[in-house]
Order: structure tokens, then sequence, then C-alpha cells
């Protein structure tokens, strides 16, 4: 069933705030997402190891003693609940076995936690997007897809509470696109291809949670995309006020995964997830501060200002002078969730949320289209509009006006590169087509030999 937004579930921007959702998530043992409280999601890796048959008793170890880590210490701390995600290493979706394997392990110690110590738990299972493979991607058949799907059916039936995924749709103009600063390229890849594949992606990932009962479809995440932009912005490969806009305009595609069966919780790496949380009401994971374990960033406060899972992106299982990494990461987590939680118990949520958003809203154009006034602007100008290419163009818009307010009310200094920068994707976005049927015939002659029309329903 599709559903499609055309107004806000949140329509007093007040109310988009930390550990409370409109449409609460139940699942696995005993776990409420939105309901009240912030729970840490802990994500956690393996060390620098080849994943192969030979390692694989090595592999399987070395989850064992992560979860059992991060078991431990969640219970030493008295964490009212917690959420363990396991992302699939890309040979582990290949293999959807192995995958299978390790969720089965790990459903199994928190099950055991839950029976123990009254944890209330829940497992998110993310297999690797492997359909784009090089080249130009076949992204609804051949063999990546089978894998792809057989992995989502079998971790379900091993014991995924969540299914999640980091879609590639599209990814393959994007990343030339950004590289070269082509606003019209962007745009396109956002805006039409990648919504075509969220939607029939979910549509699939949707029916294997059907399928197996009580298995939550998730969300998905512009990772590819948006995250991409702000690594390049931070080493100063792209202007920050194109991350910025690329942030913004990546939530249709993300929007589309709710719209084809998704409730919730979004996944962690996805920025966007307050947009999200405003048009549809369904909880959202985010990361900042606590996943610079994974990659630095701008927006390392604001980015949990309206979350209600709390994550640390993912830590390899290292050692350090405490502990292992990932133990060391579920206690920061707790830590954070605490204080958010006391908050919230104390009647001071929105002062705690105003200031992680002033904290970080001014010193970045990343940061900035975060803030609360930001996201319900750029929510309300995605519901405004009827498909993803119109939604893609306002998003991006309105982004870039709240930015340029920022800087002729000097709240927000930024260099003159990045001025001119912002004149530059104002006027291209202005200049686009009314019609994606016009943009499409552009790109055709510009991209067609990167990406397929047959993977996203085009003739």
């Amino acid at each position: 069933m599709t559903t499609t937004y055309s107004s806000l579930a949140i329509l007093d921007p007040r109310e988009l705030i930390f550990g409370r959702a409109p449409r609460p998530v139940k699942c696995g043992f005993g776990l409420t997402i939105g309901d009240g409280c912030i729970y840490p999601e802990v994500n956690f890796t393996l060390p620098a190891i080849s994943v192969n048959e030979a390692n694989w008793p090595e592999v399987t170890a070395q989850y064992e003693q992560m979860v059992k880590g991060v078991l431990g210490r969640a219970a030493g701390l008295g964490v009212p609940g917690l959420v363990i995600e396991f992302e699939l290493l890309p040979a582990m979706t290949e293999e959807p076995a192995w995958g299978a394997e390790i969720t089965a392990l790990l459903h199994r110690r928190l099950q055991e936690a839950h029976e123990r110590h009254g944890l209330r738990c829940a497992l998110r299972v993310t297999p690797t997007d492997i359909r784009d493979t090089g080249g130009v991607p076949a992204l609804r058949q051949g063999e990546a897809w089978e894998r792809l799907r057989r992995s989502f059916e079998l971790c379900a039936e091993a014991g995924a509470d969540i299914l999640s995924i980091e879609s590639v749709g599209g990814k393959e103009v994007h990343d030339q696109a950004l590289v070269y600063g082509d606003v019209r390229g962007i745009v396109f890849a956002l805006g039409v291809l990648a919504p075509r594949d969220v939607a029939w992606l979910w549509d699939q990932i949707a029916a294997v949670c059907r399928s197996h009962g009580k298995v939550i479809p998730g969300g998905d995440t512009a990772c590819g995309f948006a995250n991409t932009a702000m690594q390049l912005a931070g080493q100063k490969m792209l202007p920050e006020v194109l991350a910025a806009a690329v942030r913004a305009m990546s939530a249709v595609r993300s929007l589309a995964a709710f719209e084809h069966g998704a409730v919730g919780p979004s996944k962690d790496c996805a920025y966007e997830g307050p947009v999200i949380k405003a048009i549809t009401g369904c909880p959202i994971s985010m990361e900042g501060k606590s996943a610079a374990c994974a990659h630095f960033s701008p927006i390392g406060n604001i980015a949990a200002a309206a979350c209600d899972l709390w994550s640390n992106e993912s830590v390899q299982n290292v050692r350090l002078l405490s502990g292992s990494a990932p133990e060391a990461f579920t206690e920061l987590l707790i830590y954070d969730c605490r204080l958010m939680n006391t908050a919230a118990e104390r009647g001071g949520a929105r002062r705690l949320r105003e200031w992680l958003e002033e904290s970080d809203r001014w010193l970045s154009p990343q940061a900035a289209v975060l803030a609360t006034e930001a996201t319900y602007r750029i929510a309300k100008a995605i519901v405004s509009c009827h498909d993803g290419y119109s939604r893609t163009v306002a998003a991006g818009r309105e982004a870039l006006a709240f930015v340029r307010e920022g800087i002729e009310s000097e709240r927000l200094q930024v260099p003159p590169r990045e001025r001119t920068w912002l004149a530059r994707i104002e006027e291209a976005l202005a200049a686009l087509p009314e019609s994606e049927e016009e943009l499409l015939e552009e790109m055709r002659e510009q991209y067609g030999d990167r990406f397929d029309p047959a993977s996203y329903g085009l003739g």
C-alpha cells in the first residue's frame, strides 16, 4: 500500500523534539520507540579481518564478544532499553547465510538479556546494498538483487526485529554530478532516479516484513548521497552550502521509503531524519558527536534535537584503555540518553533542545539546515509538492533561503567562496525546467552512459 504525504504529522514545530513521535513503534522484546524515552542504538563491526570461509570462526567469535560486552555494559549501567544494529559487511550480504548466522547469534543474546535482566531491546539488521557493483547497475534484477533479497528474507527468519538499508539507486549519477558541482545532475539523481528506486525497493522490503510477522520495516538513509557531500565538504573538496542543499534535497528520496511501507525508526546516518519525522510522525534514529569513531561532522549536537534513538554509527572491535571500543561507546550513548531523558522528565526538554541547536546551528550551513525552524520549513516545502522532482527542488530552494537569511543577518559567517557558490546554486535551482520529463531528456544525453532507465521504471 502506498501513502502520499501532503501534510505534516507534527503541526507545531515545538513538538518536533527528542524522544516523542506521534507514531511510536513497538518492536523486539518489549521496546517501544518514540513514546517519551530516548534509547541508545549501538552499532559495532569487525576490526581489520577478511570475511571469508577460512576466517568465519573468528568472525563469529568477534560478534559474540562484542554483543556480550555491550549487553554487559548496558546491564551495569541499568539502561532502560537498547537497540543493537547489525550492519552486514558486503561479504555477509553476498553470502546471505552468513548474515543470517550473525543475526541469529545477536538475537539469541538479546533474548537472554531480556529474560535475565528484563532489558527491553531490539535488533536492527541492515543488509548492504550490493546492487551497485560497478559500471551501470541493474537494480531490479540479476544476481546482486537476488542475493540482497535473500539476505533480507534469511535475516528476518533468523530474528531481525527491524530491517533497514542504505540504498544506492541514483548514486551512479549523483557521485559524478556532486564532484563537478552539477546541480542539475544532483537534482536528477536525488529527485528523479533515487525516489523511484527507494519506492520499488521498499515495496519489496515491506513485503518481506509482512511475510515474517512482527518484523518492522525501519527506514532508509541518504548516507551515500548527503553524507558523502558532508565528508567532501569537510575536506574542502566542495562547498558547505552545496552539502547543505544536498542534505535537504536528500530527504525526498528517504521519504519514499515511508510512502512504501517503512514505519521507523529511520536509519541513524539519515541526518535528514528530522524532516522525515516532521512529515510522517515516525520515530527516528540519529547520530552526532558519539559517532566520531566513524566519521567527523559539523553537526555533533544539533543532530540530537529530535532523535528517538541515539547512535554511535559504527565502531570497530578494538581494545581501549577502559575496555573494548563497543563497550566504551555503549557507555557514551547511555549517558547521552540519560541526560536527554532526565531533561524530558524534569520539563526541560525544550530548553535542552535549544542548547543542542544553538551550540551548532550558526557555525556551519550544514548545521543551520538541521535547526528545528529550518527542518520545519523544508518539510512544509516538500509536502506542498506531489512528485519527487518538484519536492526535491522545493527542499533545496527552502534550505538555501534559510542559509541566505542566516548570512544576511550575520548570524552565519561564511567565506566569500561560499557566498559565490550559494548564488550559483540558487540560480541553478531557479533555472530547472518545470517538469521532470524535460530534465530527463537532457540527462539522458549527459549521463546516459551511467544509468539504466529500466532500473528506474523509465522507458
